[in-house]
């Protein structure tokens, strides 16, 4: 009986063993049944290097990883701990980089081209010269589409003089100027620590980059101080992120295309920009700590020119409101907004004031409110120095007057809701009275810790308490919100993957 057995079991394990291998050998004819183009739709939806590594799979997927149409290629992915400002690495990752450019950029494709190349390099000598060949020999060979291009600079802006800035902007013009063909299909470009004079930068921006879609500058600028004044009625950008300027301002008279600006963080003291002629600007970004040196200005008046915004967000960092106190004067510039952001409010800071931004806009339908509280930055010195010792509270009043259009809200976002501070419960049910036809409020608890944050060894308990999260705690303030208020939207608690809808 024993002898059976042991013959039953060790058939058993040779058909399971069987099952096995016919399972494998089916898997791997179903994968060998798909085309080329489909694997390398596969191969599309990871990162180049894991795509790379598929190619010892088997002699069909050698070539496949190179015939991807869309490729990256960053200096920041060789770099053996990414940060800005590692010299002594960027030396080791050049190479890398040249030599992952020439691995994907020699190789026989056929017929498959490439869409789409995103290039992250530093302006290094031999390395940049050697990508600047590679890269303009396949755009003159037709292999290369499109170009998004991002050059770097080994120093933070904080540590980049005058001089290093001019240097960096020479070593833009010469790569540029030995490749003129990268020029050609550069639809996206990303520049870091670079001072032009106007002209320059007006001829390399908007002359020369006739295909750019998209433009970048991080810490450029036409010198410290210097007003920006861009006419480009033939320029095709679309999008406009600038981040750390030193300009005085950047006058917009022409940009017909644009369609995006994101601005943050201008370190002179008075409005950052005014506009002209941006027909086809909907989507506005503007994001500044002000110090205590900075002047509120009037948002009326830099929206002017710009009248068919229909998303908006402003961020404060936690510091003072950077804008003058305006009603009725918004009402033209808000005329066709759809959704309003108000970012990085203090935690502790009267809310009702931006009543009287959504009073101007009846027309928004989703509007997200974000507080701000860093524990990190509470009695930091550096901090104290820079933006004061006390906090600077909105000068704005409650709204000093009343749209006679109906509100069209239909979402209410808060993040960084603390029920035991009072101005936190009045706004929100000042919001949901208002707002009629109001479907869905949400609070949320936005407790996203930065490094500086999580570096604490003990972060103290705030004095404003913590986000409700026990039902019968969310179910009670839940019926605070709406006493003495009609409404019929629901009000969602989220916090830690939990979502409560009452």
């Amino acid at each position: 009986m024993a002898s059976w057995t042991g013959r039953q079991g060790r058939r058993l394990l040779s058909v399971e063993s069987n099952n096995v291998h016919d399972h494998k050998v089916n898997e791997e004819d179903r994968l060998s049944a798909l085309t080329d183009d489909i694997l390398i739709s596969i191969l599309g939806t990871v990162d180049l290097a894991t795509a790379a590594r598929t190619s010892v799979l088997s002699t069909r997927w050698r070539n496949l990883p190179w015939l991807l149409p869309e490729i990256k290629l960053h200096v920041m992915n060789f770099l053996s701990a990414p940060c800005s400002g590692a010299a002594r690495q960027i030396d080791q990752a050049m190479p890398s980089l040249t030599r992952a450019t020439s691995s994907f950029l020699t190789q026989p494709r056929g017929k498959h081209t490439i869409t789409t190349l995103s290039l992250q390099l530093y302006p290094m000598g031999n390395y940049s010269r050697d990508i600047g060949l590679l890269v303009r020999n396949a755009i003159d060979s037709e292999i290369v589409k499109e170009l998004e291009l991002a050059i770097l600079n080994e120093k933070g802006p904080r540590d980049t003089e005058n001089e290093s800035m001019v240097q960096q902007a020479r070593d833009v013009v010469g790569f540029f100027s030995a490749y003129p063909s990268v020029l050609r299909c550069l639809t996206r470009l990303h520049l870091y620590n670079v001072r032009l004079a106007e002209r320059d930068m007006h001829h390399l921006l908007f002359d020369c980059c006739r295909q750019l879609l998209h433009l970048g500058l991080d810490h450029c600028d036409t010198g410290d101080g210097s007003v920006w004044k861009i006419d480009a009625p033939d320029s095709n950008i679309r999008v406009l992120e600038v981040n750390l300027t030193s300009l005085k301002r950047a006058e917009v008279h022409c940009l017909p295309k644009l369609e995006r600006l994101c601005w943050k963080h201008w370190v002179h003291y008075e409005a950052p920009l005014s506009f002209g002629s941006v027909p086809s600007l909907k989507e506005m970004c503007l994001f500044c700590s002000a110090s205590l040196r900075h002047q509120e200005f009037s948002l009326s008046q830099v929206l002017r020119g710009a009248t068919n915004i229909h998303t908006l967000t402003l961020c404060f960092h936690g510091e003072k409101v950077w804008m003058q106190p305006e009603g009725k004067q918004l009402c033209t510039a808000f005329s066709r907004l759809k959704k309003l952001s108000i970012h990085g409010i203090y935690m502790q800071f009267d809310l009702l004031w931006i009543l009287n931004l959504l009073e101007a806009a009846p027309s928004i339908e989703n509007f997200d409110v974000k507080m701000f509280f860093h524990p990190c930055c509470e009695g930091n010195q550096e901090r104290i120095r820079y933006f004061g010792a006390q906090k600077v509270k909105p000068s704005w009043k409650i709204p000093g007057f009343t749209s006679r259009n109906k509100w069209q809200l239909k979402e209410f976002k808060f993040a960084g809701f603390r029920p035991l501070l009072e101005q936190h419960l009045i706004f929100v049910r000042n919001v949901m009275d208002r707002a009629q036809d109001l479907k869905s409020v949400i609070l949320t608890d936005n407790e996203v810790q930065c490094k500086n944050c999580a570096a604490m060894v003990t972060i103290p308990s705030p004095v404003f308490g913590v986000f409700p999260t026990e039902m019968d705690e969310q179910e009670s303030i839940a019926n605070q919100l709406r006493a003495r208020v009609w409404s019929s939207a629901q009000i969602i608690f989220c916090s830690s993957g939990s979502t409560v809808v009452l």
